[in-house]
């Protein structure tokens, strides 16, 4: 099936349901939309929605925040530069909040940070204006640039926002699980709601296998045994 835009999405729940707009409102497909598309994000993590930030750390200050919208971090880099996100840099381990703690329980210890935990709400809403807080180790002994790398919480689908990444790319699993969502607000047939939660399950196998898939491969390597290259010394 091709992708969908909002309406024609719309327009398939009803059909699907057989329920008109006096019962499923804009305002209740709209949730049904966004519940879906939420439950699919948390779900699979999206390469469309990947994003970075670059800022400096704060010498003596064991934290930094994730931007607002942020749905979760993929990972923290850490330059020896205080100028530049570029050249040496190494990528934090992530560890839960008790690890650090037990790592530096006098918090005092301070240097390059070698550790991370989420020690806040990872995810934000895109209208906030205080994000998940990142605690590190050791704390910053200098300014430090770093990069964070994140998933975002997208735009949704609406009326005023008509086509997305996933109505276009993963146009039956956003059906499907627009219909769990419609069913079940319903009480309709158990049968029917199982069916679609089934048929969802399926399309996001694939597309979870398809996401991964893409960050394994490329033109280059593809299907090419790795043989090291040796380089002659100078």
């Amino acid at each position: 099936m091709a992708g969908f835009t909002y309406s024609t999405l719309t327009t398939a729940i009803q059909n699907y349901t057989e329920v008109g707009t006096s019962v499923l409102s804009s305002t209740i497909t709209d949730q049904f939309i966004d519940n879906s598309e939420i439950r699919i994000q948390r779900e699979i993590p999206v390469d469309a929605d990947r994003r970075e930030v670059v800022g400096n750390l704060v010498a003596s200050n064991d934290s930094v925040h994730s931007p607002a919208g942020t749905l979760f971090v993929r990972g923290l880099q850490v330059y020896t530069s205080t100028t530049a996100a570029t050249g040496a840099n190494s990528w934090l381990i992530k560890k839960d909040i008790s690890y650090l703690r037990e790592y530096d329980a006098a918090e005092t210890t301070t240097g390059t940070p070698k550790y991370y935990a989420m020690s806040g709400s990872g995810a934000t809403g895109a209208g906030a204006t205080t994000s998940g807080k990142i605690t590190i180790v050791p704390t910053p002994s200098s300014g430090f640039m770093y990069k964070l790398h994140y998933n975002a919480r997208p735009l949704g689908l609406s009326s005023a926002n008509t086509t997305t990444f996933l109505s276009l790319n993963f146009g039956n699993g956003l059906l499907y699980a627009c219909l769990v969502e419609a069913f079940s607000y319903l009480k309709g047939p158990m049968d029917m709601l199982q069916l679609y939660e089934k048929k969802y399950q399926t399309e996001i196998q694939k597309f979870g296998a398809e996401q991964l898939g893409r960050r394994r491969r490329d033109d280059y390597t593809d299907n090419e045994p790795r043989i090291p290259v040796t380089t002659a010394s100078p």
